[in-house]
């Protein structure tokens, strides 16, 4: 099979978008497909981006940088995208959290008649207020229906995402999942040097991960930081960093971290939390779940499929998140013991390999005669090659 993978954000840029895009590459290499990556190049001014990715040619498209919407580079679609897929000739048209190159992709796409699978994974409407765009909910929900509903199949990362999506009245919506290294992220990279170095004292060293940027709402963890008995820990880079440095003195900053480093850095953690309410699924809280912490995040969005309360951590509600973590975090460092095996054990059985044979199984029901929803290209047939 060959599948082209339209990506609103892959590398240099370091996410949940371009994560999942490139765990999907090394699973599609690994079985035999072919694939072709089209993503946004580096903003003007900044170094160029690669061509070749672990040998998989990414054709790049110009990006422009909207601060008003996302810290990230958004990709402008060219013209070009039709003649790119029609050289690739790909049998469906992979959508990795499409917004304006997505568009751009399944147009295209639909213009040569080649199915579509959308994977929607950021919540844009959400993060639309974190910004404070002055963009509706509503007209942002339409936008979004409109480019998915233009595609063959919508993938939904979590129950909560996928209610949400079927309530706007998104078409044709499935669910699947992400996947954890689950021996990179394990309790035994554990690094006793490490807590020494960030928690001197020896008090309980509670973390974050994640982009320092205002849809994560770290600001929430102001108040934990300002007691005594907690050291807290901040992984991660973003436009937000300078204000959450002042604004959290006693906090240990350690930038942006990856591979073993991070690994390392989550299982050094005792309890682990995700103060943001805007996360269709939130790999981070699966990545502390597979180090063996027990977490806390708001009751909302993919957290509730990740984390069993009283069992694996604990949900709060999100208006009294600030007022209830002190207690909550008392409550898992108590009983560490209890949560850190059930944590670990709550998401064996999700490794990338298990989890990308399924989005195998969304390609080829989209191939299916009897499965895919019939689009008539907008424009003229395109004979495929066998």
């Amino acid at each position: 099979m060959r599948v082209a993978i339209v990506a609103e954000s892959f590398l240099p840029e370091v996410n949940g978008v371009s994560n999942s895009v490139i765990r999907v590459l090394e699973h599609l290499r690994r079985t035999g497909h072919e694939a072709l990556v089209i993503a946004p190049d580096t903003p003007p001014g900044q170094p160029r981006a690669e061509r070749i990715h672990d040998g998989i040619r990414v054709h790049r498209v110009p990006s422009r940088m909207f601060p008003k919407v996302t810290t990230l580079p958004l990709g402008v679609p060219t013209p070009r995208l039709v003649s790119v897929l029609r050289g690739f000739d790909p049998h469906v048209v992979h959508l990795a959290s499409p917004a304006l190159l997505g568009y751009g992709g399944v147009r295209a796409a639909r213009w040569l008649g080649v199915p579509t699978v959308a994977v929607y994974q950021t919540d844009v409407p959400g993060f639309a207020a974190s910004y404070g765009i002055p963009m509706t909910a509503r007209a942002a929900w339409a936008w979004f229906r409109h480019l998915h509903g233009l595609a063959d199949r919508t993938l939904a990362p979590s129950s909560v995402t996928m209610e949400s999506l079927v309530a706007q009245r998104f078409p044709r919506v499935h669910r699947w999942a992400r996947g954890v290294d689950l021996l990179r992220f394990a309790p035994s990279a554990r690094n006793e040097a490490l807590r020494r170095r960030w928690s001197p004292h020896g008090k309980p060293i509670v973390g974050f991960v994640g982009r320092l940027a205002p849809e994560k709402h770290v600001e929430r963890l102001i108040g934990l930081a300002a007691g005594d008995a907690v050291q807290l820990v901040i992984v991660g880079d973003g436009v937000d960093r300078d204000r959450l440095r002042s604004a959290m003195p006693t906090a240990v900053f350690t930038g942006a971290l990856y591979g073993d480093e991070l690994a390392a850095a989550y299982a050094s953690m005792d309890v682990f939390v995700h103060p943001g309410e805007h996360e269709t699924f939130c790999q981070v809280v699966q990545e502390a779940l597979a180090s063996g912490l027990p977490v806390i995040a708001p009751d909302a969005g993919g957290p509730r499929d990740l984390v069993t309360p009283w069992r694996t951590g604990l949900l709060l509600g999100v208006n009294e998140f600030e007022a209830r973590l002190p207690e909550a975090v008392a409550h898992l460092i108590a009983e560490r013991p209890r949560y850190a095996p059930a944590a670990r054990r709550s998401v064996v059985g999700r490794s990338w390999p298990v989890i990308c044979d399924e989005l195998l199984g969304h390609y080829e029901a989209v191939l299916s005669p009897f499965a895919r929803r019939r689009l008539t290209p907008l424009r003229g047939p395109h004979r495929r090659r066998a």
